[in-house]
């Protein structure tokens, strides 16, 4: 861990913080405060088989006070989804009955957990992913430059996917998951077929910006149906993508509207609106962020997410970049505005697992800041 020299004492001292860790109910869901683990990769599964170490990690956050864990990205059951041999499958036996472990490691600490299920598409590099020799699966077999570099999916391909998603949320729910969050963002393959620049299909999945949400919510439509009415399903979406970080899906409130209305008659019942900064407002004229502008458009709970207690971007910590401390209070603010309901935190918990205990005992000047490390540190 981090030496006292640094600690930035006193700097994120919040008084304003009760809601935070108030209990969150909804029809589906019901936790004792409002922090969520966000997902956040990691190579420690080999074979794509989380063993007890993924289970002590995780079991780690919910004693340092996380009510939700949302697990790193687990791929669907298809032999391109996943970038790399030791990122966590969600299919076989062998990896379901690891995170069964997980599970019941989380749920005796008193937590609660679901799965984050995720295809990465065309941000897949074979040369350090399984099956090499196999072509990316994409919307149109282009990259964001809109250079070809493969053939898209066959419609018959497509519908295999969709049915992959809901294969992976049924073992979800069939081995004590609380739910299941969709990897809808950043450029994997679901938000691949959202963005204009690489899906330039033809057929039910192509077209505008409300046809491309179309795989999406047949996506969120398969799962219902696999999973039930009482089964909670979040959303995670982006404008951002990792290949271009002014992407935009939607320029205005109407635009995004237009966009989660699909997903959220598909069956969606929370969204998790990744920002890259949370306290940055989304459209000109308001201070809400994505969150907000999600929540009062859908009507539905939203999660924050994006640099919480820290004040620089976690792309920068890809480039070896620190983060130092960041004040809570607009947190604070925007949570007692009902801007939206729950926050997720990355980085910061990743880091430190008593993260959510500190601040809600006030021990801010036990609050470091962040220094990137290897992911063998990171327990």
């Amino acid at each position: 861990m981090l030496t006292s020299k640094n600690k930035k004492i006193g700097t994120l001292m919040s008084n304003n913080l009760d809601k935070l860790f108030t209990e969150f109910k909804s029809k589906k869901l019901n936790l004792p405060n409002r922090i969520v683990m966000a997902p956040m990769t990691r190579f420690f599964s080999p074979d794509g088989v989380p063993g007890q170490n993924v289970a002590d990690y995780y079991r780690r956050r919910v004693e340092g006070g996380t009510s939700l864990i949302i697990t790193e990205g687990t791929t669907v059951n298809d032999p391109v989804a996943t970038p790399h041999p030791n990122v966590p499958h969600f299919h076989g036996e062998k990896a379901l009955a690891g995170w069964k472990n997980v599970v019941d490691a989380v749920h005796k600490a008193g937590g609660k957990i679901m799965p984050q299920i995720w295809h990465v598409g065309m941000a897949r590099r074979a040369d350090e992913a399984t099956h090499k020799d196999l072509p990316n699966a994409s919307p149109s077999g282009i990259l964001h430059n809109e250079k070809k570099i493969a053939e898209p999916l066959t419609t018959e391909e497509v519908e295999n996917l969709i049915k992959a998603y809901a294969e992976s949320a049924r073992a979800a729910k069939e081995i004590g998951f609380d739910g299941v969050e969709v990897h809808g963002a950043h450029g994997y393959l679901i938000d691949q077929f959202f963005w204009g620049q690489m899906n330039k299909r033809d057929d039910d999945f192509g077209g505008d910006q409300v046809d491309r949400a179309t795989f999406a919510a047949k996506i969120v439509a398969a799962i219902r149906e696999a999973v039930g009415e009482d089964y909670p399903i979040v959303f995670r979406f982006s404008q951002w993508k990792q290949q271009d970080y002014e992407a935009r899906l939607a320029t205005t409130p109407e635009e995004l509207g237009a966009f989660l209305k699909p997903l959220a008659d598909a069956g969606v019942d929370i969204f998790h609106c990744s920002t890259r900064r949370y306290w940055e407002p989304e459209f000109e004229g308001s201070s809400l962020n994505l969150a907000g502008w999600t929540q009062k458009l859908t009507g539905l709970p939203a999660i924050t997410v994006g640099s919480v207690g820290l004040n620089n971007d976690m792309m920068s910590a890809f480039k070896g970049e620190s983060s130092g401390t960041r004040s809570l209070d607009d947190l604070g603010e925007r949570l007692d505005a009902d801007e939206f309901e729950l926050v997720a935190v990355g980085r910061a918990l990743i880091q430190d697992a008593n993260w959510p205990n500190k601040v809600r005992e006030g021990r801010m000047d036990e609050l470091e800041d962040y220094s990137p490390k290897s992911l063998a540190e990171l327990v």
